[in-house]
């Protein structure tokens, strides 16, 4: 099977050859079914998320052992099951997550890490959906509980887990405030019906947002969703209520900031650090419950998949450029076996 092989750690947006630390297999061995319990899934579709480019670069929390298939979310079909499967047969549509290994033609899971996707739903936005949206649902509906009539502020809003934090937000009925950069990102998140939009890269984020809270009489926000960092989780630091929640989802600008304690105790703040990944191990009921309701709002339509940029297994070099260079507005996908979406749109 064709596979994208990391063999030494390095930056993966440099061209396919030479340097490059991943490399595409095009005779890497098809994984076997390892136990009764196992599916062996054709995989369709998987999502390039920011974190398997800081795990190729050798700067994510979890380094795996060299060589390594990175990889997280994907979809597929069927392709073989173990004996002792029930859930599942072969030809069913399935989604799923792995810590590693979903850049391949073929993966191996035991059929209760697999969930049916309904026939409702394209596999391409089904394999985009497990670890943005799910990050989202975790942070805001288990942790935070948003709530309608509640003031929700999203950094880095159209990114994956941006744009799915928004939807979401909207769903539980809160007033949505979005930060972004650029003019198309911004007439996106417009689009999606947010209450207040704010273009980083033209107008003050403190300004614009303290000229909305006023103009609609709210005392300020509730919940901050991070996937940011630096000095912009500063800045919204201000904006905060008394009782607001902290959402740290992640640091895509690079730097780590620092929440005075002081004010988070004066002002009785809760600050939730969120790695979704460790649910599957500590909270697994939670995942499972979180990533059902999900597939249950794409096939009724309440949210939807925005894909940015599609490429193929030999392009890969291109897809985590657009995850670098912040070109992404929405979900970087890599689709297998599939020249109708094997296309890159830089």
């Amino acid at each position: 099977m064709e596979a994208l092989v990391c063999k030494k750690l390095g930056d993966p947006s440099t061209a396919a050859g030479g340097d490059s630390p991943i490399v595409l297999s095009k005779n890497h061995p098809v994984p076997p079914l390892g136990s009764p319990t196992t599916v062996r899934v054709r995989v369709k579709a998987t999502s390039l998320n920011f974190a398997n480019y800081l795990q190729v670069l050798g700067q994510y929390q979890e380094k795996p052992p060299l060589p390594f298939i990175p990889g997280s979310d994907y979809a597929g079909v069927v392709d073989a099951v173990g004996s002792g499967v029930s859930l599942f047969k072969i030809g069913d549509h399935v989604c799923s997550f792995a810590s590693l290994g979903s850049f391949a033609q073929f993966i191996v899971a035991d059929q209760s890490e697999l969930y049916l996707v309904p026939k409702e739903c394209d596999l391409v936005a089904a394999a985009a959906l497990p670890v943005a949206f799910g990050t989202s649902h975790v942070a805001l509906v288990h942790r935070a509980q948003l709530g309608s009539g509640q003031v929700l502020l999203v950094l880095g809003a159209a990114g994956g887990v941006g744009l799915s934090a928004i939807q979401i937000g909207k769903i539980r009925g809160a007033i949505v405030i979005a930060v972004a950069r650029g003019e198309e990102k911004i007439k996106l998140l417009r689009s999606m019906g947010v209450d207040h939009v704010v273009d980083s890269t033209k107008e003050g984020v403190t300004a614009s947002v303290k000229n909305f809270l006023k103009s609609r009489k709210l005392k300020g926000v509730d919940v901050l969703y991070d996937p940011v960092g630096g000095k912009l989780t500063k800045e919204s630091l201000k904006f905060l209520n008394w009782g607001a929640q902290i959402l740290v989802i992640g640091f895509a600008s690079g730097e780590i900031p620092l929440i005075p304690a002081n004010i988070a105790l004066v002002k009785n703040w809760t600050i939730h650090g969120l790695y979704w990944g460790s649910y599957k191990i500590h909270r697994p009921p939670v995942l499972e419950d979180s990533l059902k309701e999900l597939l249950s709002w794409m096939a009724r339509g309440l949210i939807t998949i925005h894909v940015s940029h599609t490429y193929s297994l030999s392009e890969a070099s291109l897809a985590f450029s657009a995850i670098k260079e912040r070109k992404a507005i929405g979900k970087v996908m890599i689709t297998i076996d599939d020249a109708r979406h094997s296309r890159s749109k830089l």
